[in-house]
């Protein structure tokens, strides 16, 4: 188990390393007892739900302190960065059910107060102009073990660097011509103190400032330094970040400004999935996946799209808590999450994936009864609907077996199963297709004496099917979807390998079903449980003409498939 694991606002729980790290704030008037947090996304790919756990703790902690959380895009690389991806971040947070309110903010906004800064380290002699390629500044950081090599170029003068860099801004230079660079220490057991670059030339323009700018603050930089602009009390990041502290700390403490205090906790991982939107990227670029909303996506508007709740989101990101080692959470708890939520909220219908036809030969012709079915048992509120009845029915494939193993208890030749809010019947015999021996039709009889919800109907059978009336069955689209990767690590490929070829070629499978007619009109977005196989939500491409679902989760566990070679 991992150390301080806990709930947020869970009567009873202890407190997580965060938030006894904020009580004793609070306890001892640090800060005015403020509480004052900020989610900080880079705008150069779409969140997923490793972002989704960080805006529930960082919203989470600033309302459960009565305090104030920021939005802040860090958006310093103009090359990789486009609104589209701004917009879809503050759809996202909005989606998850948190408000920024009027406190929304860009690493941009601070540029020139940035550049200031630069210049105070300038002045102070604790940064310089260096001139050496990318490559030459790679090449003489040194290893953990093996201390770095100086730059030729430290050493300039205070007034030498003030000039550079002034030309630099004024764009004399070409892209990584020069960079600005902190003097630290070269030989510094953190390989994140060797002197690290602030400041690089990127002829690029920008979605904001356009071409005002030319050179731009590595993330480093403007992280920490926009955080003590926003008088940000708790700076909460990875755990990646650990090593990236002591150089938060120096600027800070070097520049001579507020200094909030930088926590790290551990990232989520998710089993079969990647969480590296680079490599999430490639999936979309290379067409693996139909888009970033693809529901195969970990993405938040991929889960979204296949019918997920904000609801279901943030009791996970409860439920796997805080920690401060990294683990990976097993994906089935996700999806316990989401069959928690929509066991609570989403109305039951009856459809078939995998129809097999059966007919009724003493139900009369012409008769269609509407039966009584209940839209869903957690929810007395939710009332009951009437479900078309018929002679000619559609039940599952797979309820059906002409020679049945001894533990099989549905339909089979001689034997009874009940209907779900309907009748028991009685398979009497089959049709086979002449050329092929598959079965095309089950015959079968009534017992009229057995309608659900009368008192004569109480004789037991050992099994129970769902159906659809074949003449008031409405036809659908079926999206159904398994992991994306037959891996539970695809990012620990074997050598020679990537994590793309641990794809799954079977994440997704389109079948025709019949749904019964009260789904005929359902938007997108609404979310029913399919009796007997999963919750299914309305797509975005549905129409009235071409209804389609996605499967969200079936209604138990799956066990993953065996890793595969």
């Amino acid at each position: 188990m991992e150390d301080n694991i806990t709930k947020n606002d869970v009567p009873g729980r202890s407190l997580n390393f965060i938030e006894e790290i904020i009580e004793e704030d609070i306890r001892t008037g640090k800060n005015e007892s403020r509480v004052h947090t900020r989610f900080p996304p880079e705008p150069n790919g779409y969140l997923h739900i490793g972002h989704a756990k960080s805006i529930c703790l960082n919203f989470g902690l600033g309302k459960k302190y009565n305090g104030k959380t920021n939005l802040r895009f860090d958006d310093t690389n103009p090359v990789k960065e486009d609104v589209e991806y701004v917009d879809s971040i503050k759809e996202d947070v909005r989606w998850l059910g948190f408000d920024w309110e009027d406190r929304e903010f860009y690493a941009s906004d601070y540029f020139e107060q940035l550049y200031e800064f630069a210049l105070i380290l300038i002045r102070k002699g604790k940064a310089y102009i260096c001139d050496m390629s990318p490559e030459e500044i790679s090449d003489t950081r040194g290893t953990p073990t093996r201390p770095g090599k100086e730059s030729p170029f430290r050493n300039r003068s205070v007034e030498e660097n003030l000039d550079l860099f002034a030309r630099m801004r004024a764009g004399e230079f070409p892209d990584g011509a020069r960079v600005l660079r902190a003097k630290i220490d070269m030989t510094s057991p953190n390989m994140h103190m060797r002197d690290p670059i602030i400041y690089r030339i990127i002829h690029t323009s920008h979605h904001r400032t356009g071409d005002k700018w030319c050179i731009y603050p590595m993330y480093d930089f403007a992280h920490g330094q926009s955080d003590s602009i926003e008088k940000i009390t708790h700076s909460i990041c990875t755990l990646e970040f650990e090593v990236h502290r002591p150089f938060y700390d120096w600027l800070i403490q070097e520049i001579g400004i507020y200094a909030p205090r930088q926590i790290e906790f551990a990232r989520l991982n998710l089993s079969y999935t990647v969480m590296s939107k680079r490599k999430l990227l490639e999936l979309v670029q290379n067409k693996y996946v139909s888009g970033w909303d693809d529901p195969r996506m970990p993405t938040i508007c991929g889960l979204r799209r296949r019918g997920y709740t904000p609801e279901s989101i943030r009791n996970f990101a409860d439920t796997i808590g805080v920690a401060k080692r990294d683990n990976v959470i097993d994906i089935n708890l996700l999806e316990f999450c989401i069959r928690e939520d929509l066991n609570k909220k989403a109305l039951r219908v009856m459809g078939v994936l995998n129809p097999l036809k059966i007919v009724l030969d003493n139900y009369p012709d012409d008769l269609v009864e509407q039966m009584e079915a209940v839209n869903n048992p957690e929810d007395p509120a939710a009332g009951i609907r009437q479900v078309p009845f018929s002679k000619e029915l559609y039940i599952e494939q797979e309820d059906f077996m002409e020679n049945p193993e001894s533990k099989f208890f549905r339909l089979a030749p001689g034997r009874e199963v009940r209907l779900r809010s309907a009748y028991i019947i009685k398979c009497e015999s089959v049709v086979k297709d002449p050329d092929n021996g598959r079965i095309t039709e089950v015959h079968c009889t009534y017992d009229p004496e057995t309608k659900s919800g009368m008192p004569q109907s109480n004789r037991k059978v050992k099994g129970t099917l769902h159906w659809v009336s074949l003449r008031h069955a409405v036809k659908a689209e079926i999206r159904v979807y398994d992991r994306l990767f037959i891996v539970e690590n695809p990012d620990n490929a074997e050598e020679g390998k990537t994590y793309k070829d641990y794809l799954n070629p079977d994440s997704l499978q389109v079948t025709t079903g019949y749904i019964e007619p009260s789904v005929a009109h359902a938007e997108a977005g609404r979310k029913f449980q399919f009796e007997r196989l999963g919750y299914f939500s309305v797509d975005y491409d549905s129409t009235a003409e071409n209804l389609v679902f996605n499967c969200v989760v079936t209604l138990r566990d799956r066990r993953p498939k065996e890793n595969a070679k």
